[in-house]
Formats: C-alpha cells, structure tokens, sequence
C-alpha cells in the first residue's frame, strides 16, 4: 500500500500537502491544458484587495542568480469582480481553493473582505497576506507604517479581528524582512491563526550597470527562488520549535528534494513558487517524488517526517 500524503490544516482536509503559491499560478487557467490541476493538494489564488488594483509600473520582473525580483504590487480586479468572475473557474478545478486577502491602507479591509469570503462555500480557507513588500502601506492610527507582519502586535490585532468572522481555515502568510519571525508566529498563533505560510519574498534589487538604473520601476522588489532557501528552511525550523500549528513551507522549493527539506524542517505543507515559472509541472512531479521517498523508505505516513530532522 503506498504512503498516505493527507494533511490537516485547520479545518482543511488535502489529499496531499503541496500547493501552488498565490502569485505565480495566476487564476489557474494558463495551466488547465498543461496538467491536471485535481491532484494539487490547493491552489492559493493571486492575492486580493478590497477594489481593484492595477499593480506598479513596468519593468516588475527580473531574473537574478538562483532567483528573480518581482514587484507586481498585487495587481488584481478587487474581490466582488474575483467573486464573480473568477472563483467559479478556480471552483469547478476540484482542488481545494484558498483565497489570498490582502490591504495597502486599512487594516479593517482584512476583516470585511473575510467577512465577505466566509459567506461563499467555494472557499475552503483563507490566507492573510499581510507580508506583501511590494505595496505601499500603512498600518493605521497609532501604528506606525510597514508591513503589519512586522510587528507582533499589529499581528496579533489583525488575525484577531479577522477570526471573529470565519470559522473557515485561516492561514497568515508571514515576511521573512524582520529580526525574530518565532516572534510574529507566536503572536498569529495567539489570536487564533490556524496555520501559517513561510516565507514570503526578501527585499531585494538589481541594476543595470549599462544604463545606471534598476532593473524594476520600484527600485526594490521581492526575491523568491533557490537564493533564498537555506534562509527560508532555517526560518521554518526556528518557528517549527515554538509554535503548535501547523507550518505551511515555501522558499525556493525547485523539486522534491527541496520540498523534503521543508518537511523535516518542520512543515506540514509546502507551496510551490517561483519553480512554476520553470516548469508548470512542478507540483505534480514533486507529489509523486514524496510519495516515492516515503515508499521506498517504508514510511506509511507524511506527517511521520514532519520536523524529523536528526540533530
């Protein structure tokens, strides 16, 4: 009998614990003809906003060594148009849909755009991106400015206000561009997130030497890619030994030796970036590495290596 790869996060059954990361698989619909997009174990919709946004200014991508900086700045049609044009296609898909909410100005449009999303069954669960580097931002009244996951208070105040609208799977997406992320998990943890995504993209930036200029409008954007993993691993290890929900993994996870190395780390589930953009199979063909790992390792069950790591 093969492995079971089922995973439990929250109230979130998966058939198995890889994801698709909200930003790189669009809406999904470039990649219908490319695989079979009911054997992910949840696809995490492009983030979305209260109204629309028409994102930052052109060039917003470049390739760097082991990586690429991005700064879309959360293009997207706001949540009623997403609702009604796009989660019926995400919806009749057959894996579970995560929906990815996030805010440049008010904090309190976390909580309506959850209160919105708690109404719709489409949904299974909700991802707080509130860790985007690549918007402007304020945090509100008396709260300084910065991303929200950078401040453990401003966390726990908005994971707080959101819970009191959902009984859905609530997931915060934390930012790696802070000194203690233990810290953040704890304060998500404390006010009632059901899990927690790590990490998001580094700031980072490039130049064209030739032309004396960034090569992104905004100057600094997100680095995602292999660069970025043995710091996004050593961060999933930290906060694997202080919390008690489960930890959702990304950082440049390329294959399924990479995406092992976040399970004994300490994840629960691993979502899948940047490698999209290389190969538009990825998930699938690291799904049935981890199967074939634990096959031949005679290991009956994912969650047996979930933070294994032998020290």
């Amino acid at each position: 009998m093969s492995a079971n790869l089922k995973v439990r996060i929250g109230k979130l059954e998966l058939a198995n614990p890889v994801m698709v990361a909200s930003g790189t698989f669009g809406y999904a619909e470039e990649f219908t003809e490319l695989l079979d997009l009911r054997k992910i174990g949840a696809i995490v919709s492009k983030t979305i906003t209260l109204a629309g946004r028409e994102g930052n200014p052109m060039p917003r991508t470049c390739e760097t060594p082991c990586g690429m900086l991005n700064s879309i700045g959360l293009e997207n049609p706001g949540i009623e148009r997403f609702l009604e044009q796009k989660l019926s296609y995400l919806a009749s898909l057959g894996s579970p849909i995560i929906v990815s909410v996030a805010s440049e100005n008010d904090p309190g449009e976390f909580a309506a755009m959850v209160k919105r999303l708690e109404k719709d069954s489409r949904v299974m669960a909700i991802e707080l991106n509130i860790s985007c580097p690549n918007i402007k931002r304020a945090r509100g009244k008396g709260q300084g400015s910065g991303l929200i996951a950078q401040d453990p208070k401003a966390t726990y105040s908005l994971v707080k206000s959101c819970r009191r609208f959902t009984r859905k799977t609530l997931i915060t997406k934390l930012s790696p561009n802070v000194t203690c992320i233990s810290e953040i998990a704890l304060a998500a943890q404390a006010a009632g997130s059901d899990a927690v995504s790590l990490v998001n993209t580094f700031s980072g930036m490039s130049i064209d030497v030739q032309a004396k200029r960034p090569k992104i409008a905004c100057v600094v954007g997100g680095l995602s890619g292999p660069a970025i993993r043995p710091i996004a691993l050593r961060m999933v290890w930290e906060v694997f030994q202080k919390i008690r929900i489960p930890i959702i993994g990304m950082g440049g996870i390329m294959d399924v030796q990479s995406a092992l190395e976040f399970f004994l780390a300490g994840s629960s589930a691993i979502s899948v970036g940047t490698a999209n953009f290389v190969n538009p199979r990825v998930s699938l063909e690291i799904v049935r590495g981890i199967r074939d790992y634990l096959d031949k390792n005679k290991i009956k069950d994912i969650r047996s290596i979930v933070g294994a790591l032998k020290l």
